[in-house]
Parts: structure tokens; sequence; C-alpha cells
């Protein structure tokens, strides 16, 4: 491979040079920075017109299971199976394994506990899918919080 220290400004400035270039309207592709890297993906205004040209499929959507055990791993990672089926109360191994097969949680280890659990967390392609590129990123609880009382209309 190439051995080259290019100083951090150039790169940047490059990635600065690219983004601009590929925003302007001739292209139906930009750069965009996801995942702790930089992918080109379609623009919004041309997805449903390539889908077509393609003859793509949709993605088939994560079920509601499926997104309650992926925010716990998200959440609390690393995590093992009990204590995700102890904070949603009831069996997550199909949850797991659709995750696993979907490639959006990776096995970080082994707990080092009785029996010896696996560790779960989530994997590059869970910041790919999700858009974000650093688990920090992801809401906090106070962002999902709801004022007491707000059924009905305000009093004035």
């Amino acid at each position: 491979m190439f051995e080259a220290n290019v100083p951090a400004k150039d790169v940047a400035a490059a990635i600065t040079k690219l983004e601009a270039k590929f925003k302007q309207e001739e292209f139906s592709f930009e750069l965009v920075k996801s995942g702790g890297g930089y992918q080109f993906l379609t623009k919004p205004a041309y997805q449903a017109s390539i889908g077509i040209m393609l003859k793509q499929q949709s993605k088939r959507r994560l079920s509601t299971s499926a997104l309650e055990t992926l925010s716990i791993i998200a959440y609390k990672q690393p995590v093992t199976r009990l204590d995700m089926e102890q904070i949603r109360g009831v069996n997550c191994d199909y949850s797991v394994n659709r995750l696993l097969e979907k490639g959006l949680i990776e096995i970080k280890g082994k707990a080092e506990t009785v029996g010896r659990p696996i560790l779960y967390g989530t994997s590059p392609q869970f910041m790919d899918y999700f858009g974000i590129n650093n688990i920090n990123e992801l809401p906090t609880p106070k962002d999902f919080a709801q004022n007491e009382n707000e059924i009905g209309e305000e009093k004035e």
C-alpha cells in the first residue's frame, strides 16, 4: 500500500471540496458522514426513481420486539440475553438472532460471571443503518420525557 503522511487539514479540505461538489443539483448522490466514515448516498429526491429503476424491494422493517431489544443493547451494551430479558420481561432469543442475522449487533465477548454468558453490542452496520457516527449521538432518555398532565387543553 501507499505510505504517505497526509496532514489531517489536507484530508479535511479535500472532503469539504467533495461534499460541495456533490451537493450540486447535477448529481443524484452526495457525500455523507456516517458510521465514523464517509459514504456516497443517493439524495432523498432521487431515491424513489432509482428504486423503481433498479426494481429494488424496500427493506423489511424491524419488528417492535426487535427494536425494543436493539434499543436495550444500544443503551446498555455490552449486555447479556438475561439482562435484556429482565428488562423486557419476555424471551429475546428470536429478536437477538434476527438482529445478529441483519448485522445490527455483534458478539462483544463473554461476561466474567457464572456460566460466562455472551455479551452483545451494536455493530458498525448499526451506525450506518441509523445514520450516526458515535453511540453518544443516541437520544438521551430526557429527549423522550413528557411533562405530566399533558392530556387535554392548556389552562389559560
